[in-house]
C-alpha cells in the first residue's frame, strides 16, 4: 500500500466480503453528483456557445410620430373674459367646434358698432378722395384757362408793339421829312434875308419866310415829338407783355401749386382710407375671435381656465386638445456613450406598460409581448435631461403596436445590435468594452475571410 515492498499482495487480499472493506467504499450518491456536475459543466459550455443580440436598453414614453397629431395647446388670441363654455373634459370635438366663448375687456373695443362706424369712415374719406380729385381737376382746368388768357393778351399786346413799331417808323418818316422842310426853309429864308438886305425884296416876303422857316421847325419838334411818344408806348406795350407774362405765370404757378396740395391731401387720404380699412377688418376679426374653435379632430384633454367670469391675457392657453387621428410612435431617451450605437432604421423592441410581456434581453426571438420599431430620426442636440431624444415608428414588418397604448405612456425601449456568442459577451461586459467595439472586430474578420476566400 506504500510501495515499501516490491511484493504485490493479491486482489484475495482484499476480498470483497469483508465488512470493513465495504464500509469504506465510496457513497453511491458521490458517482451521481460527479456525473451530475460532469452534465452541468457540459450544459454551461453549450449555453456559452449560444447566441446573445446585444443592445441598448432606454426608457422613454409613448408619443405621435407628426408634430400636428401631438397634444396641443388652445390658445386665445386676443384678452378677454370667459362667457360661457361649450365643452367638457373628455369630449369629442369636430374642426370648426365652438369651445369657448370671450367677451370684450379692452375699452377701445367695446362699441358694438364699431365696424359699421368704421366703415362710414372709409366712405366719407372715399367721398373726400373724390372732392380732391373734383378740385384738382378743376384747378388744372383754371390753369389751362390762364393759359389760353395769357397768349389772348400776349397776342393782343403783341399786335400793339407792332402797332406802335409802325408808328415809329411812320414818326421817323415824318421827322426826315420835316428835317428836310426845315433845310428848305432854312435856304429860303437865307436867300430872302439876303435880298431883302439889299433891298431886293420886301419886308412882307422877309417875315412871310421866317414865320415859314419857324412853322418848319414846330413841325420838326412837333415830329420828334410824335416819334419819342412812340418809342414810349412800344416800352409801355413790351413792358405790359412782360407783365402780363409775370402776373399770369404767378398766377399759374400758384394754381398748380395749389393743385398739388390738393393732389397730397387726395394721397393722405386714400392712405387713410387703407389705414381705416385694416382697421374695420381688424376689428372684423376680432370680433371672430370671441368664439375660440376647435383646430382639428380630436379630444379635449384639460380645461386650463375653468372659471367662467375669468379674465385671460392675449396668447393665454385655454385648454388642451388631443388629435383624433394620430400615428403612434416613442421617443426613447438615450445616453452619449450608447448613441453612436445606434443609426436610422435601426431596430427596436418595446416593452409598453400596462401590457404583459415576457422578455429575454439576449434572446429577443424567444421573447413574448414585445413590439418592434424601427428608428426615424435621432435628435442633432441634446436634451435637457442630458441625453439624445430618439424617435422610433413601428416596424411595418412586425405585429402592429396595440390599438390600446395612448400618446404619454411609458415604454421600455431594447435597441438590438450585433449577435455574438455568450461568452464573448461575458467578457466584454468583464472587460469594460463597448458593443461598437465588437462589431468593429466582427467587420473586419468578416472582411479578411472574404479577402482570403
Amino acid at each position: 500500500m506504500l510501495n515499501i515492498s516490491k511484493n504485490n499482495l493479491p486482489n484475495s487480499a482484499y476480498p470483497k466480503s469483508l465488512k470493513a472493506m465495504n464500509s469504506n467504499r465510496l457513497p453511491s450518491w458521490h458517482w451521481t453528483f460527479r456525473t451530475l456536475m460532469g452534465v452541468l459543466m457540459v450544459i454551461v459550455i453549450i449555453f456559452l456557445l449560444l447566441p446573445w443580440t446585444q443592445n441598448v436598453r432606454a426608457d422613454g414614453r409613448v408619443t405621435t410620430l407628426r408634430p400636428e397629431q401631438r397634444p396641443q395647446t388652445v390658445h386665445a388670441t386676443i384678452a378677454g373674459r370667459i362667457e360661457r363654455w361649450y365643452v367638457v373634459e373628455g369630449q369629442a370635438v369636430k374642426r370648426g367646434d365652438t369651445l369657448v366663448f370671450l367677451s370684450e375687456v379692452k375699452s377701445d373695443y367695446f362699441d358694438p358698432s364699431l365696424v359699421a362706424r368704421v366703415g362710414d369712415q372709409v366712405v366719407a374719406k372715399k367721398g373726400s378722395i373724390t372732392s380732391y380729385g373734383q378740385k384738382a381737376d378743376a384747378l388744372l382746368d383754371q390753369i389751362a384757362a390762364m393759359k389760353r388768357e395769357l397768349d389772348s393778351k400776349m397776342n393782343q399786346i403783341w399786335n400793339k408793339i407792332e402797332q406802335a413799331k409802325l408808328k415809329i417808323e411812320s414818326d421817323s418818316i415824318k421827322v426826315v421829312q420835316t428835317d428836310i422842310d426845315l433845310q428848305v426853309a432854312k435856304r429860303q429864308f437865307e436867300g430872302i434875308k439876303t435880298l431883302y438886305d439889299k433891298g431886293l425884296e420886301p419886308l412882307t416876303k422877309f417875315e412871310e419866310r421866317r414865320l415859314k422857316l419857324q412853322d418848319a421847325e414846330t413841325k420838326r419838334i412837333a415830329a420828334l415829338n410824335q416819334l419819342a411818344s412812340s418809342k414810349n408806348e412800344l416800352a409801355i406795350y413790351q413792358t405790359e407783355l412782360r407783365l402780363v407774362q409775370n402776373e399770369t405765370a404767378n398766377k399759374i404757378a400758384k394754381a398748380e401749386s395749389d393743385r398739388f396740395s390738393t393732389l397730397s391731401d387726395r394721397f393722405d387720404a386714400q392712405a387713410t382710407v387703407s389705414k381705416l380699412q385694416i382697421e374695420r377688418e381688424n376689428y372684423a376679426l376680432r370680433q371672430n375671435f370671441y368664439y375660440i374653435l376647435a383646430p382639428q379632430d380630436g379630444f379635449i384633454v384639460q380645461a386650463i381656465k375653468p372659471g367662467v367670469g375669468e379674465i385671460i391675457k392675449e396668447g393665454e392657453p385655454l385648454l388642451s386638445i388631443q388629435p383624433a387621428d394620430y400615428q403612434l410612435a416613442v421617443e426613447m431617451y438615450v445616453k452619449p456613450l450608447d448613441l453612436p450605437l445606434i443609426q436610422k432604421n435601426s431596430k427596436v423592441r418595446f416593452l409598453f406598460d400596462g401590457w404583459p410581456a415576457f422578455f429575454f434581453s439576449g434572446w429577443p426571438g424567444v421573447s413574448l409581448g414585445t413590439f418592434g420599431g424601427q428608428v426615424v430620426a435621432i435628435d442633432r442636440n441634446i436634451s435637457a435631461n442630458g441625453k439624445f431624444r430618439v424617435l422610433i415608428a413601428p416596424d411595418p414588418n412586425d405585429q402592429p403596436w396595440p390599438t390600446a397604448l395612448m400618446p404619454g405612456g411609458g415604454a421600455k425601449g431594447i435597441a438590438l445590435l450585433n449577435d455574438v456568442p455568450l461568452w464573448y459577451e461575458l467578457w466584454r461586459i468583464v472587460n469594460g468594452f463597448p458593443p461598437d467595439l465588437y462589431q468593429n472586430v466582427q467587420g473586419n474578420s468578416t472582411k479578411e475571410k472574404e479577402a482570403k476566400k
